[in-house]
């Protein structure tokens, strides 16, 4: 069965994160339960999500759910942007709230630490070499 389209293609939040997630080497994107994934081999960033919350599902919808650096990932639980998003969160993956006022340099940042731990070495050492 087929996911219903759960983003917009006009959005500028999204066109930020597509321009940042593809910049990186070997970078693809696929639509994967009606939102767009941005993968090399594996998904690094998923662009929105969702979290059960009472019963029911609370969409997140401009927002990318990463795997983050594992130094990091505490320090992010504390962010008040921060969710642990349904079936990704208990394999360590976070989403994040962003808008058109995102610190773009830190969505960026959390992108290529999710990439760095999910991409083959061919790509990570492409992308050290830049």
């Amino acid at each position: 069965m087929a996911h219903p389209q759960m983003f917009d293609d006009d959005d500028p939040v999204l066109a930020r994160v597509r321009e940042i997630c593809l910049a990186l080497p070997q970078a693809s994107v696929k639509i994967s339960h009606g939102r767009p994934a941005f993968f090399t081999k594996k998904v690094f960033t998923y662009y929105g999500g969702s979290i059960k919350v009472d019963g029911e599902w609370l969409s997140h919808d401009q927002s990318i759910m990463v795997l983050p650096d594992p130094d990091d990932a505490e320090a992010l639980r504390q962010d008040p942007r921060a969710w642990v998003p349904g079936y990704l969160g208990p394999y360590g993956w976070l989403g994040i709230d962003i808008d058109l006022d995102a610190d773009w340099d830190e969505v960026a940042e959390l992108v290529t630490a999710s990439y760095l731990l999910t991409a083959p070495a061919a790509a990570r050492h492409e992308l050290q070499q830049r």
